[in-house]
């Protein structure tokens, strides 16, 4: 594509959109935003226009480095909470926000019950939920909200069915989904968002080999979980019944430590561990078939990054 700065011709204009080169802009179109990452070495938030395709592009800085925290979003704010932090030594309760149509750093929100990392999220348009965990000395099986147009501390929810931690979650607008862990194997567990209460079972994964270190987006219809470790594949599940999971379809790399985003009809995965670890890879959530590259995250280390989304399924 040609370099064009400054105002462009009408004609320049049509021939970025047509070949799929229009500049993003967080202020229009589903965004995704991935957070932190490595091993406690980025404070970067990124962010990239689903709907598109390219490398991602600078958005601002946490207040800390943090990998392995939870992100969830509405339609006007991404929420990024607990992780591990290596500039304190341990699991941190912070919870952050952003205002996804303005570039810029974190703000501080509230904070989470305790410390936290490797915890589970998931939201609808108006609330935010953070499950499970590790405390640094073990799992845990609180679930916790907040409301995401406010700022202020977690109030209790309920609880999964067991002391868990390494878990991945999705949503639609009515349920959310906490699925795996390192307790609860191929196990996927629900909630009703607008409620409160403990866990129901939804059903099963395809395998053990899929429990912790997932990935998982979602459609206001379909929730997608990508596979880490010792296999590449991805599987999905229909959100508003119960039922194991069916297979969709591979990644083009296996890895684990993931973040994913997601609009109405994309799924992106983004980061993991090496080979290829800064790499973003996307599927069709619709439809069946392999993920296919989508471009690259900023830096080298983006393991266990956290992802949400102004267009996912919680808000769809």
């Amino acid at each position: 594509m040609p370099s064009y700065s400054g105002v462009w011709t009408l004609s320049a204009a049509y021939q970025a959109v047509a070949a799929g080169n229009w500049p993003y802009s967080p202020t229009n179109g589903p965004i995704g935003v991935f957070s932190g990452g490595g091993t406690g070495t980025s404070n970067v938030i990124q962010y990239i226009g689903i709907a598109t395709t390219g490398d991602a592009t600078d958005f601002g800085d946490l207040p800390v480095a943090v990998y392995s925290a939870a992100a969830c979003g509405s339609t006007t704010r991404g929420l990024v909470a607990g992780g591990y932090s290596p500039s304190g030594g341990s699991q941190i309760n912070n919870i952050n926000y952003i205002t996804f149509t303005s570039a810029g750093n974190a703000t501080d929100f509230g904070d989470l019950s305790g410390i936290r990392s490797d915890l589970g999220s998931c939201n609808s348009s108006t609330r935010g939920l953070f499950a499970g965990g590790s405390n640094g000395i073990s799992g845990v099986s609180n679930i916790y909200y907040v409301t995401i147009a406010t700022t202020g501390n977690t109030s209790s929810f309920g609880l999964l069915v067991s002391n868990n931690y390494n878990l991945t979650s999705c949503s639609s607008p009515t349920r959310g989904l906490f699925i795996g862990g390192n307790s609860n194997g191929n196990v996927i567990q629900y909630v009703t968002i607008a409620s409160t209460g403990n866990t129901t079972d939804f059903g099963d994964l395809l395998s053990v080999a899929l429990e912790g270190n997932m990935a998982a987006c979602s459609s206001s219809v379909r929730g997608v979980i990508a596979s880490s470790g010792i296999n590449n594949e991805i599987q999905y599940v229909t959100i508003a019944s119960t039922g194991n999971a069916t297979n969709f379809g591979s990644l083009a790399t296996s890895k684990y430590g993931m973040g994913a985003v997601s609009s109405s009809t994309r799924g992106v995965f983004g980061g993991g561990t090496s080979p290829n670890v800064n790499v973003i890879q996307y599927v069709t959530i619709n439809t069946t078939g392999n993920a296919t590259d989508f471009g690259d995250l900023i830096g080298a280390d983006t393991a266990y990054i956290a992802g949400c989304s102004n267009n996912n399924g919680g808000v769809q």
